[in-house]
């Protein structure tokens, strides 16, 4: 109830807005003594069924917060009170880039739906891999990585690996992002020759270090059955460990809101991904000769959704647009009908 009421007033401001403000509120009110262990003890289900080993990391809950809603780390110690089993941050960039110009960020209600178009604005590697550095937290923490808007497709492999490097100590897991329609040619990464140059200099650079750490792709909801199958393909040869299903999608079919909303440029997130994404899941489980892990992205809002994924092959999950449109107790919600 409370969390409708302010999300009605949220609603009244523009959504980047209320974004950023919504994230002042919660740096504010949790920096007061007690609230966080309140909070995270009133959200938290504790259950031995939750848990889940994936790709050598063990999961308190398979619920975790998509990449896109924290971009820069700014709340790395707060998100672990709303019952999270892990977060992902960015995507990061090696250098610190703005994005393309506002508006970017629009609400379709009619649909509890998202389109954006943010285009990477991050604060840089370095700055982002600083704050990870100081997190008090122990939550797990992925690290979404993706090439400077001015970085040539041919050069994105030297990005990927600038950030893979800068971020190796202070994220748990990573995930190569070329799936997002809002950098331009960066969904041309996903072709065979280019992602198979990505994943395995990524695999090759991991080798390298002490301690190999789980890398994971983020594909497109629009690709093709041949495309998929090519992907299931590299991913398998390349050893890479995972794939997110999926980041957002450039299909606007079946939308309820007005033109004016639903013909803006950018991704579509929300309710109205969720059978595209969960085909797409679905193929992903069938058709690898391979285990490799799935994580479930796109249109969960309420606990059924979550079973449906993890019924379609989905090891974990992840919220974004159905965590603004639910609130925070959806993860909590989700948790217990997982452990029934």
């Amino acid at each position: 109830m409370l969390y409708h009421l302010s999300r009605s007033l949220l609603f009244l401001l523009k959504a980047e807005k209320a974004h950023q403000l919504t994230f002042k509120c919660l740096k504010i009110a949790l920096s007061f003594p007690f609230v966080k262990p309140v909070l995270k003890y009133c959200n938290t289900v504790k259950s031995g069924k939750l848990k889940r080993s994936v790709c050598g990391i063990n999961f308190p809950n398979p619920v975790g917060l998509a990449a896109g809603f924290d971009k820069n780390a700014r709340l790395i110690d707060e998100w672990e009170v709303f019952g999270f089993g892990f977060i992902e941050i960015g995507t990061v960039t090696p250098r610190p880039q703005p994005g393309n110009p506002k508006p970017r960020l629009f609400r379709l209600l009619e649909d509890k739906a998202i389109i954006n178009r943010m285009g990477f604005n991050n604060d840089g590697a370095d700055v982002i891999a600083q704050r990870l550095a100081q997190r008090k937290s122990k939550i797990i923490v992925g690290g979404n990585i993706g090439k400077n808007k001015d970085t040539p497709n041919e050069h994105a492999v030297t990005d990927y690996l600038i950030c893979f490097n800068k971020l190796y100590d202070v994220v748990d897991y990573f995930v190569v992002n070329v799936s997002s329609p809002n950098t331009p040619g960066l969904r041309e990464l996903q072709e065979a020759e280019s992602l198979k140059t990505i994943l395995s200099a990524l695999k090759h650079k991991s080798r390298e270090k002490n301690q190999m750490k789980p890398i994971f792709l983020k594909i497109s909801p629009d690709l093709t059955q041949s495309q998929l199958d090519q992907i299931i393909g590299i991913v398998e040869q390349t050893n890479t460990d995972g794939i997110i299903a999926t980041n957002t999608t450039i299909s606007r079919t079946g939308l309820k809101s007005s033109a004016r909303l639903t013909s803006q440029v950018g991704g579509l997130s929300g309710k109205p991904l969720k059978a595209q994404s969960t085909a797409v899941l679905a193929y992903l489980a069938k058709q690898r000769t391979k285990k490799f892990a799935l994580i479930a992205s796109g249109g969960i809002h309420d606990p059924i959704d979550a079973v449906e994924k993890i019924n379609s092959g989905a090891d974990l999950l992840q919220l974004f647009t159905g965590f603004i449109y639910e609130g925070p107790g959806l993860v909590k919600q989700i948790n217990w009908q997982l452990c029934r």
